[in-house]
This record gives structure tokens, C-alpha cells and sequence, in this order.
């Protein structure tokens, strides 16, 4: 199979699939879901993100009625949830535009938003879409967090980690959580012991972020997890701690070593 540039997933047919999946709702009517062709070639010109955000600008547009009228008719398509411990751009990446959608219009209404991401996430991720609201409401977005890090869906628990992160790829900078990554490691020890492969490398991820700009507390949290490690932390922490180990950092080779021997 050829190679085909991420952002190519988001073309024209990417914009027909999500249309057709309302239409087949009878959500829309059959004559509200043309685009005209030289509508459609604006996209040519875009890389990614901006490709995903014109297309949720224009399901925005299409769908009638308000924000929560349209958020249910776009939860209401996403369909199947996705059991397997894969991420977001294996069979659902057509959800990254009505994740953009709750991201970019969503803001003002926290409930129905956050039951949204939740959804998303189980399809496809809301690592991204979550990081405005927890800047928004970081009561209540630390909260919710929290009780996704103890659901029993592996995708929700992952989002409690995972969105985060201080220094995500391909997102803004949580400065909040740079500055004081305690609301992070509060996270991340409710999910420790995760026994799910796919938690434990957003956990490794998250304290590998954390170790950038506050290595002392970061070490320290390492440090005290290491003393009675479960199989599962103990790989968390290897993870966490492979730049350390690239540099041929003494303590962080014993750790490794050390680690390495913790069985199930």
C-alpha cells in the first residue's frame, strides 16, 4: 500500500463520509449536504489542523439548530465504540473534525461538552479538545479527570493522562500544569498500576513531560513509586526515564536494571 500524507485523510471523501453519516440520520436534508466543488478545493491549500478545522467550520454550518442540537446529531453518529488499545488514526480518524467541533464551539457549555470528549474518546481521542477547558474551568475539569482516570473504559482512563501532559505533540503548552505539575502527578498516581499497555505509555509519556521542566519532583514522584513497583509501574517508570537512560545516566541504567527484574 502506498504512503499516504495524514493530512490527505481529510479531503473531499472525508467530508462526504461525515455528510453522508448525518444524512442517513435524516438529520440534514439531502439537498443541505452539497458542497460546491470550488468549496471543496479550499482544503487543497491547508496542511493538517487547518484541514480538520475547515471541516468542522463546516459541519457547523450544515447542522440546524444550536450547539447542543448539533453536538447530539454528531455523537449520535460516531458510532461503535473502538475496543481495541489503538489510537486515533487507525479507523476513526474521521472524529478529529467533531472533536474540533466541541473544541472550537463547545467552550461556553462545560456538561455537554465534556460528555461529548467522552464519546469522541472512545472512538477516537479528546486529548486535544480537552486542553481548553481544563484551562477554562480547572476545578472542574480536574475533577472530571479524576473520575475518567477510574472509569472502566481503558480510553477514558488514558484521556486522564494523556490530555494532561504538559508539553503534548501537536498541542499548545498547558503552562499551568508546567509551572505546577501536581494536578498532573495527582493523575498519575491514581493510574500507576494501570494494567492496560496503552495507559501506561500515556502515563510514561506525562512524566517524561514533567521531567523537562520539574525534574525534582518528578524524580521524586519515579523514586517512590520505585521502592514497591507492580510489573505494570515498573515499565511505566523505564519508559518515563529513557532519556535519562539514552545519556548513559548511571542512576537511571541501575533503575532500568532494576526494573527489569519486577515480574507479574
Amino acid at each position: 500500500m502506498s504512503y499516504k500524507p495524514l493530512k490527505l485523510w481529510f479531503d473531499e471523501a472525508c467530508v462526504q463520509l461525515l455528510l453522508n453519516k448525518l444524512q442517513d440520520t435524516n438529520i440534514i436534508e439531502a439537498n443541505d449536504i452539497q458542497v460546491e466543488a470550488d468549496q471543496i478545493k479550499a482544503l487543497d491549500t491547508l496542511e493538517l489542523k487547518d484541514r480538520v478545522e475547515w471541516i468542522a467550520d463546516l459541519l457547523q454550518d450544515k447542522i440546524p439548530g444550536d450547539y447542543q442540537i448539533q453536538l447530539e446529531a454528531l455523537v449520535g453518529i460516531l458510532g461503535p465504540e473502538n475496543e481495541e488499545e489503538t489510537g486515533m488514526f487507525t479507523n476513526f480518524y474521521w472524529v478529529m473534525p467533531i472533536a474540533k467541533f466541541v473544541e472550537k464551539y463547545g467552550i461556553d457549555d462545560l456538561d455537554h461538552s465534556m460528555d461529548a470528549i467522552a464519546e469522541i474518546t472512545k472512538r477516537n481521542t479528546g486529548e486535544f479538545t480537552v486542553r481548553p477547558f481544563l484551562i477554562k474551568y480547572p476545578s472542574k475539569g480536574l475533577a472530571q479527570m479524576k473520575a475518567w482516570a477510574q472509569s472502566d473504559n481503558l480510553h477514558l482512563r488514558r484521556l486522564a493522562s494523556e490530555g494532561m501532559r504538559p508539553r503534548l505533540p501537536w498541542a499548545s503548552k498547558l503552562s499551568a500544569f508546567i509551572d505546577n505539575p501536581s494536578p498532573v502527578l495527582e493523575i498519575l498516581e491514581i493510574l500507576k498500576d494501570d494494567p492496560s499497555r496503552f495507559v501506561q505509555k500515556s502515563v510514561a509519556n506525562t512524566l517524561n513531560d514533567i521531567l523537562k521542566d520539574n525534574e525534582v519532583i518528578a524524580l521524586e514522584t519515579i523514586r517512590n513509586w520505585a521502592q514497591e513497583p507492580s510489573f505494570e509501574r515498573a515499565w511505566i517508570i523505564r519508559h518515563a526515564i529513557r532519556n535519562y537512560r539514552k545519556k548513559k545516566i548511571d542512576w537511571a541504567l541501575d533503575l532500568t536494571e532494576k526494573m527489569k527484574q519486577i515480574k507479574r
